[in-house]
């Protein structure tokens, strides 16, 4: 059986989620920045404890890169968010929505006989809870965390855990993710591999692994 692990933040769940309500805080001209570069420094974060082996929950992360980049804003537009507006976001950041394509093509992929699991640095509860407020649960066959082993993506260590939790093997089993570096992990793993392109701008890091299958919409997933 093939067995498709899909990563969530960012490939199923849309980060950029919290941009209306940054928009709402600080205007349209500094909240897609801002957005990004909170994304960008909550990866930084994960690498960076992977690397020290001083493992903290990925919400930690997701907190820590907030308050950077709301003290690195602040430096530049002289303006900080109040602790209720982070709170706020922190909240929005539980309940984010899913891509347009996500809940049609899980549905399909699991009527087709594929076992789906969702894959993920967040913790199962955090990953359950951003599913269920997306309604897109009932398409998996369970959440696989990183957490369970204190580290993150792209540590080797992860991608032999989910083997392990789902009884799979490498040579049978897909990575979907729009994170470049996850599909490398993946692909050093010895896994298949689906690079979601979900923006045009957005380029595979130049390495000597390239993706089993680039596709720009899930709905062109052929594992």
């Amino acid at each position: 059986m093939t067995t498709l692990a899909f990563d969530v933040y960012g490939t199923l769940i849309d980060t950029h989620g919290v941009v209306d309500l940054l928009t709402e805080f600080m205007g349209d001209e500094q909240a897609i920045g801002f957005s990004n570069r909170w994304r960008d420094k909550q990866l930084e974060y994960s690498f960076r404890l992977g690397l020290m082996r001083r493992y903290r929950d990925f919400s930690y992360c997701t907190k820590a890169a907030l308050d950077f980049t709301d003290a690195e804003f602040t430096q530049k537009h002289g303006r900080a968010l109040s602790p209720q507006q982070k709170s706020q976001l922190l909240e929005q950041y539980s309940k984010l929505p899913a891509f347009d394509d996500v809940s049609a093509t899980l549905q399909k992929l699991q009527s087709s006989g594929f076992c789906c699991y969702a894959f993920s640095n967040g913790s199962a509860e955090a990953v359950v809870q951003l599913l269920d407020s997306a309604n897109i649960t009932q398409w998996f066959e369970g959440v696989i965390s990183c957490k369970d082993i204190e580290s993150f993506k792209p540590n080797p260590d992860v991608y032999q855990h989910f083997l392990n939790q789902a009884s799979a093997r490498a040579e049978d089993t897909w990575l979907i993710s729009s994170n470049s570096f996850d599909v490398l992990g993946a692909a050093a793993a010895g896994w298949n591999t689906a690079w979601l392109r979900r923006s045009k701008a957005a380029l595979f890091d130049p390495w000597e692994i390239q993706p089993t299958q680039t596709i720009a919409s899930l709905a062109e997933l052929k594992p």
